[in-house]
């Protein structure tokens, strides 16, 4: 077992470990550390506690200390120059006629290094702007192409729920999310009311899925044969979150037959003839679209 602390260096940012070197940090403290891209300013966001060595990627470097008033100051001082930063950044970028949109621009707490975020359909040939940053701000230039997701994290916003975007406020890494998961939520196609500000599929559509699986493994299928109160029928639809089902039930009368549509709850039924599924499209399968009652 390895003692390690969480630090995180922007807000709903990937989390970091590193050593305490024996030294207690509570959540919420800042603190200086060394990263690949140099010393950097992070808050703790996982006080000390315990987590498997492999679980640790090597090599675990040491916390260097607290911050001081001093630090503060130049993490404060590096904010109003990455204002300036930006739209000096901008003035290049119209100068060289470059197909960029700039996003961000971030210093790293030694002034060792300024990155510079931007957007792009295309890959651009920034070696000319590179070349013009650097000589005016006399370090390290580093341009970092990202994607719309990201460009969201970093600028934020409020989404279509009223709140405020869930990658710039709390998820610190995305989730794979697919059309399939709002198929299965009975959620319109409208690309316009699944997709989030990015105009990617939202993130909150994974949030739901693991509970749509587990209610669908209790509840029988379309098509299914059940018995229920009424009499023998066929589903016609489920309705998930109630745990509900649409059922076509046969009945006879005066030497007719006739069907009536009936909502039962799933525990009401009981599945005497499940579906024949004989291929994955069910929807397209011609034995399940002209199957029989029996």
């Amino acid at each position: 077992m390895k003692t390690v602390i969480g630090v995180r260096f922007r807000s709903a940012g990937k989390v970091y470990y590193f050593d305490p070197d024996d030294q207690e940090y509570k959540q919420g403290e800042n603190v200086i550390v060394e990263t690949a891209r140099g010393i950097e300013y992070g808050e703790v966001v996982i006080p000390n506690k315990q987590v498997e060595t492999d679980s640790v990627v090597k090599p675990l470097k040491k916390v260097i200390r607290r911050v001081t008033k001093e630090d503060k100051e130049i993490a404060r001082s590096n904010k109003e120059k990455e204002v300036e930063a930006f739209a000096i950044c901008k003035e290049k970028i119209a100068k060289h006629k470059l197909d960029m949109k700039l996003v961000d621009v971030e210093y790293t707490f030694d002034n060792n290094k300024i990155l510079f975020y931007f957007t792009s359909d295309n890959r651009v040939d920034f070696r000319e702007l590179v070349k013009d940053l650097a000589a005016v701000f006399k370090t390290r230039i580093e341009l970092r192409q990202i994607g719309v997701r990201d460009e969201t994290k970093l600028c934020g916003g409020i989404g279509i729920c009223g709140r405020g975007l869930c990658c710039n406020t709390f998820l610190s890494e995305f989730q794979p999310v697919s059309i399939k998961m709002a198929k299965e939520q009975s959620l319109s196609l409208n690309p316009t009311k699944i997709s989030g500000i990015c105009g990617r599929l939202m993130c909150c559509l994974k949030y739901e899925e693991e509970s749509y699986h587990e209610i669908k493994r209790r509840l029988p299928s379309v098509g299914d044969i059940v018995k229920t109160p009424e009499g023998k029928g066929k589903i016609l639809s489920i309705q998930l979150l109630r745990e509900q089902v649409r059922v076509a039930v046969e009945k006879e009368e005066n030497g007719k037959s006739n069907r009536e549509v009936f909502v039962f709850k799933s525990s009401e039924i009981e599945v005497i003839k499940p579906q024949n599924r004989c291929c994955k499209r069910e929807d397209k399968c011609e034995k399940n679209s002209k199957g029989s009652w029996e």
